[in-house]
């Protein structure tokens, strides 16, 4: 899936000609990678300004809201996870690479997830932290475990993205849907700036991604603001938390593919049958950039 050596705006994707039901873009098609052979292809990347002879291009500016996952799309956990668990894997006696710890982190927070729904983003952390200090050999206090569950405040923004979300709300209706509780994501919010319109969390929802719960319950909420299935770009790193629930709920999908230099999921899962993306850019900034261009030729 992942190969550094192939850029997005290179190559272009086979188009995937299913019907999907509320789609609300006529002749707009999914792109699909293919994750069997464990390597992309050139066939796999979807340019953002070209499209197969005959398809329908895709434009940013058919869009009317941007729901955006934060972390790992504008706020860099990965980044902060390692920092924020240094304490633990400066005691740990073998040697773990960077991928080591966020995997074995992306496997016990979704499966604490997953176990418990309704617990705060900020014990979930805790009880990784304990997970991940149980696996290494490694005794911590609860204390040490709740103060990474505080954490979150402390990961750091992508370097664009406040400049991006600034520009991109003077143009869509921004929303959040987040796996985080609202008092951590209250710093990232303001870290970015506060520049949503609508914030739906974990929290909110009773649940985390990529159960259907969530995306359904944000889908409500814009509803009552006149924004229907088919207005809705979502907006995401993770092709685990994010573009399969997409998919699943018939709506266009934008991939900031952040790891786009780098082989494997890092704190996600692994999605398992890869989601189709609409279209593909490996920072916020390049977005802005073809949301910039399109106005250009409008």
């Amino acid at each position: 899936l992942r190969d550094p050596r192939i850029h997005r705006r290179d190559c272009q994707a086979q188009p995937d000609h299913r019907h999907r039901s509320g789609r609300g873009r006529a002749g707009l098609r999914p792109w699909r990678l293919d994750a069997g052979s464990g390597g992309a292809t050139a066939a796999q990347h979807h340019r953002a300004d070209t499209a197969r002879a005959g398809d329908e291009r895709m434009k940013l500016s058919d869009y009317k809201a941007l729901t955006f996952d934060v972390y790992g799309t504008l706020i860099d956990w990965e980044s902060g996870m390692v920092a924020g668990l240094a304490p633990l894997t400066g005691q740990v006696s073998r040697a773990l690479s960077r991928d080591d710890v966020l995997e074995a982190h992306a496997f016990h927070e979704s499966t604490t997830q997953a176990q418990t729904p309704g617990k705060r983003y900020s014990d979930v952390l805790a009880l990784v932290y304990r997970r991940l200090a149980e696996e290494w050999g490694v005794a911590v206090s609860w204390e040490d475990c709740r103060a990474y569950g505080a954490s979150v405040r402390d990961w750091p923004a992508f370097a664009d993205s406040v400049e991006a979300l600034a520009y991109l709300r003077e143009h869509y209706t921004l929303v959040v849907l987040s796996n985080v509780d609202n008092d951590s994501f209250a710093h990232s919010d303001e870290r970015l700036g506060r520049p949503f319109h609508v914030v739906c969390t974990a929290e909110d929802a009773g649940s985390y991604k990529p159960d259907d719960r969530n995306f359904e319950y944000m889908m409500r909420v814009l509803e009552r603001r006149g924004i229907g299935r088919g207005d809705i770009l979502h907006t995401a790193e993770s092709l685990f938390h994010d573009h399969g629930p997409a998919n699943r709920h018939g709506l266009a999908n934008c991939h900031i593919f952040r790891r786009h230099d780098r082989p494997g999921f890092g704190a996600t899962m692994d999605p398992g049958t890869t989601p189709s993306v609409g279209i593909r850019f490996d920072s916020m900034a390049e977005m802005v950039a073809a949301h910039r261009g399109e106005m250009q030729e409008s």
